[in-house]
């Protein structure tokens, strides 16, 4: 596929191939609408960076007029999506398990390869009815290393998150750890697919045979990421998935658990509606985490155009890593070639000797505004509640606090194009040649 240029609030790029894409659908391959973008000038620069006084933070004009954030809404054909809206509201049925949810789940369960997608409003929700359908208490392991989410839905449910230490190469957990970390109080393992690039899932899989432990995965970075070829979704007893705005595929606001188990798919079905088991029958405590017709059709239209997304993530992924390998102190996270990934997320680690700090760098990044993050800083052990319940957690953390400190996330998705990428890393190139 070729892939110029991309815009905001959108999802395909100019020069896209005219030839319609095709998606995998009930086992077979689908014709969807090819989508249209038109560059957006805010993410343009509007000045060239060569030296130390040609950045804001030194008093010059910030290099974009508008934010340019590390991830925007990826929004598929306007048209499509309008005449799925259209018959919402000509249907009448606006939530409940609608006709659009129905297929939406259908859609994505043929997609990952898996027996049931059970939608939820959000990835949140989904993440507290999985661990609460999987009988999860006591003590459940979890990276710090993650977003503060994956720590919150255990502790909503008076679920202790323990925080083992990840592997410094992977950012994901480090399988000798969770070890470490198991105590007659643990039930169960939260593994979490950071950045999209897979768990050690084989490893902690055999953790969990020998402990007798439940073990499910946050997938919420990593929808259209393989393991050795297979979709992530049906590894484990379950794995859940975010489907917010900001991520690559979005359904507005949303999420959704995978599994091959069908009494697990049952129970989470009920618990997601109050626990109705038909009209005015409820045989289990549940709450209300349905997805929402109109978010349903979204994630439907944005089904169809994934392979574009991906495509502009790859492209602007390439760029990155071409402009980074030339730039001493800077070493970007790559993604296994052999492996289908969705590239969401372009990561760099700064190491001690680049002339500033990280943490400058964010500084001169956002006066540019370019709004680069230090995902996942600094771990869910040093936020609150947990940097009072473990004040002394990060002396068993030594590899998270080392990389929370040492990571930026820089812009990439739809509105950003090549020279906008170019931008960035002229601002990087000047604080790598200077003390700015």
């Amino acid at each position: 596929m070729k892939v110029k240029g991309a815009v905001a609030g959108s999802g395909a790029a100019e020069g896209t191939d005219s030839r319609a894409l095709r998606v995998r659908t009930s086992g077979r391959l689908r014709e969807a609408t090819p989508v249209k973008l038109v560059q957006s000038a805010a993410t343009q620069a509007i000045k060239i960076v060569k030296a130390a006084p040609d950045l804001a933070i030194n008093g010059a004009p910030p290099m974009f007029a508008e934010p340019l954030h590390v991830g925007r809404p990826n929004i598929g054909d306007h048209k499509r999506f309008l005449s799925r809206a259209g018959e919402i509201l000509e249907r009448g049925w606006l939530s409940n398990n609608g006709p659009v949810a129905q297929e939406f789940e259908q859609r994505i369960a043929e997609f990952l390869g898996v027996k049931h997608c059970v939608a939820m409003c959000n990835g949140t929700i989904a993440l507290e009815i999985a661990t609460r359908a999987l009988n999860l208490k006591g003590e459940v392991i979890v990276p710090s290393y993650t977003f503060i989410a994956t720590a919150h839905a255990l502790q909503w449910q008076e679920i202790t998150p323990i925080f083992a230490d990840i592997d410094p190469a992977t950012h994901n957990l480090d399988p000798a750890a969770v070890w470490r970390m198991i105590t007659p109080r643990t039930t169960g393992i939260i593994g979490v697919h950071l950045w999209g690039r897979p768990s050690p899932i084989k490893e902690l899989e055999a953790i969990a045979r020998e402990h007798g432990l439940r073990l499910m995965f946050d997938a919420s970075h990593g929808f259209g990421c393989s393991l050795n070829g297979r979709l992530l979704g049906g590894f484990g007893e379950c794995e859940v998935f975010s489907f917010h705005a900001t991520k690559f595929f979005n359904t507005f606001e949303g999420g959704a658990v995978a599994t091959n188990d069908d009494a697990l798919a049952e129970k989470m079905r009920l618990m997601r509606n109050f626990g109705f088991s038909g009209y005015d029958n409820v045989i289990y405590p549940g709450t209300n985490g349905k997805m929402t017709e109109i978010a349903a059709a979204m994630g439907l239209t944005n089904l169809e155009a994934l392979d574009e997304f991906v495509a502009i993530n790859r492209r602007n992924y390439g760029h990155y890593r071409d402009a980074v390998a030339a730039i001493p102190g800077l070493t970007m996270l790559e993604y296994d070639e052999s492996e289908r990934n969705n590239y969401q997320y372009v990561v760099v680690e700064v190491a001690p000797y680049f002339p500033v700090s990280r943490d400058r760098m964010i500084e001169v990044l956002h006066a540019e505004n370019i709004l680069a993050r230090r995902y996942f800083w600094p771990g869910c052990h040093n936020m609150e509640p947990y940097r009072s319940f473990y004040p002394h957690a990060g002396l068993m953390l030594p590899k998270t606090i080392a990389v929370a400190e040492r990571v930026i996330v820089l812009p990439t998705g739809s509105t950003v194009h090549s020279d906008a990428i170019d931008g960035v890393c002229d601002v990087i190139r000047t604080l790598a040649s200077s003390s700015a």
